[in-house]
């Protein structure tokens, strides 16, 4: 194992809530596979996955959910769920994104236009997990410290190591 501002890199394994009408979907199936506590309630929106130890929450949901429910129903599911969850993220996903989807995603990101809600496509389950699982790890508290440090050390180097500083240096000198 390598060293990275003193802490030693393991797997990562979170916690993560998801609405029970995901506990049979795929997308549970993965996170189990890979050894994440998967907890289930019936307390969150539909179709929500919460990392709480990274704050943030995605909703999952497919661009027909957008067309079959109609936009104003649809919309109050994603009012509610933004509400709540300060750091969300609207995943929509499609087989194939053709003028359809990108339409339905452009009239939600129209809509909540300046909201903290993010919106990503994504193809298939797979996918899905994995973007999940890199936004969360990249936010948690102890990856984020990491991620801190190891940019600090990188600007560190940078600029000990920088023909520009070198030269800073030498006319500052030359001017005391």
């Amino acid at each position: 194992m390598t060293e990275t501002c003193g802490q030693e890199q393991t797997k990562w394994i979170t916690t993560v809530i998801m609405s029970t009408a995901l506990q049979d979907h795929e997308i549970s199936t993965v996170l189990q596979t890979q050894q994440h506590r998967v907890r289930y309630s019936e307390s969150v929106e539909t179709g929500s996955v919460i990392f709480p130890l990274s704050g943030i929450a995605f909703m999952l949901s497919d661009t027909q959910d957008f067309l079959m429910t109609g936009e104003e129903e649809f919309s109050k599911r994603i009012q509610k769920f933004i509400n709540i969850h300060r750091n969300s993220f609207l995943v929509l996903s499609a087989a194939l994104h053709g003028p359809e989807e990108w339409s339905v995603m452009f009239r939600i990101q129209r809509r909540f236009l300046g909201s903290n809600l993010r919106v990503i496509p994504v193809h298939n389950p797979a996918e899905t997990v994995k973007l999940m699982l890199t936004m969360a790890k990249v936010t948690s508290k102890p990856q984020a410290n990491d991620t801190r440090c190891k940019i600090e050390m990188t600007k560190a180097q940078i600029i000990e190591k920088s023909p520009v500083w070198k030269t800073l240096q030498e006319y500052q000198s030359h001017c005391n």
